[in-house]
């Protein structure tokens, strides 16, 4: 299956200065902006210029053009499923938003294979775009079961550490504990984040969405707005934050999702933005993403961190992100495709590429499965899409 290069896709290099107003949510547009609008969260930036980073010596560009072959359908019929995490054995571990469920797909030899319930996170509240969000295996999950999920509650966001045992009975092989982070800003219908992922470093980083309170992510104090960094064994801000005594990492987010490390493990974060630019930003400790004072490219001179690329929300509408064979691949919701985004770098050394253009619906999440592999899931199930008979399905894919 050829890759088709869609030129409203640009790189941000390329763009004038975008405008401001409008709104729009991951999904399709809303005719009352506070409801659940259209296709998600923009940013502007702040922090100083970013200066050019060389590549390292002896690392290799990915090629500007790539291919995706649909391999496998490795499940079929999933509920609303918004969190993926591939296990160490092979398996997947699928999240529902809406149930609050997990389960546990054994594909251990690459082939579709039985789903089986792990069990419920307690106290999901399912309301918009809130519910069981992002999972997060930890380091040592492979001897201690452990893994994370960000999950929406009547009162809060917040993110719960689990355990799984493979081995117990169906519907009964998760064990909660405290939550590791409660009082995260919840939006009562859009804009809750939700993205969870351990970095290189073994701290666990979350996304918060600006909770359609557009100014809070630009308040340093707020949770809101902003990608967090966390001491997974405490829940305290790590020493080495920005500002130590604070979680936050990087603010003047509207409402990230995907989150991924590149080779040289540098983090990358895919953003919804307004109705002008989604983003794909390259994240500096400390950064100020410039929402909602600036959308696109074009702030550096307020003091803003500028995208790497960016794409109309027709176009994209981003949620999942991963990174594999040098190139980072945004699962768009709204944009019903896949985008390849090939690196030498921190620079695209093209512009992006799309796959899978109107073929699945709605891709929420994406995760890298091996050098030439990927999972992909697909979103029609959760109210805004139009499911068929299969959906919701997850993909395994082969790159070159």
């Amino acid at each position: 299956m050829s890759a088709r290069p869609v030129a409203g896709a640009l790189l941000a290099l390329a763009l004038a200065a975008p405008l401001l107003a409008g709104c729009s949510s991951d999904e399709e547009p809303s005719p009352d902006p506070t409801e659940g609008s259209s296709a998600g969260p923009s940013e502007g930036e702040s922090a100083p210029e970013r200066e050019a980073e060389e590549r390292t010596p002896g690392a290799s560009p990915a090629p500007a053009e790539g291919d995706v072959e649909v391999e496998a359908t490795l499940a079929e019929n999933l509920s609303a499923p918004w969190g993926l995490a591939q296990l160490p054995d092979g398996g997947v571990l699928l999240g529902s938003r809406d149930s609050g469920t997990l389960s546990l797909l054994d594909a251990s030899d690459g082939e579709p294979g039985t789903v089986s319930e792990a069990g419920e996170v307690p106290g999901v509240s399912a309301n918009g775009e809130g519910g069981l969000l992002g999972l997060a295996l930890a380091p040592d999950f492979d001897t201690s079961g452990r893994l994370y999920a960000y999950a929406t509650t009547a009162s809060d966001n917040r993110i719960i550490p689990l355990e799984l045992d493979p081995s117990a009975p169906e519907g009964d092989r998760l064990t909660a504990g405290d939550p590791l982070l409660a009082d995260i800003p919840k939006g009562e219908v859009i804009h809750n984040g939700g993205g969870l992922a351990f970095g290189p470093d073994g701290m666990l980083y979350a996304t918060t969405g600006d909770t359609a309170d557009a100014q809070l992510a630009q308040d340093p104090d707020s949770l809101a707005g902003k990608i967090l960094r966390i001491d997974p064994a405490t829940g305290a801000p790590p020493a080495d934050n920005p500002d130590p005594d604070s979680l936050v990492y990087s603010l003047g987010h509207r409402n990230v999702q995907g989150l991924a490390w590149d080779a040289e493990d540098r983090l990358w974060a895919a953003e919804f933005g307004d109705d002008t630019w989604d983003e794909l930003n390259l994240i500096e400790p400390g950064g100020n993403y410039g929402w909602p004072e600036h959308e696109g490219e074009g702030g550096a001179d307020d003091g803003f961190v500028d995208p790497v690329a960016v794409w109309s929300p027709a176009e994209a509408s981003p949620s999942g992100l991963a990174y594999s064979g040098g190139a980072l691949w945004l699962a768009t919701l709204r944009g019903e495709r896949l985008w390849r985004v090939p690196l030498d770098g921190t620079e695209p050394v093209a512009e992006p590429e799309s796959f899978l253009e109107g073929e699945y619906g709605r891709l929420r999440n994406v995760v890298a499965a091996g050098d030439d592999a990927l999972l992909l899931l697909t979103n029609e199930t959760d109210g805004r899409g139009s499911p068929d008979a299969t959906d919701d399905r997850l993909l395994r894919l082969r790159v070159s």
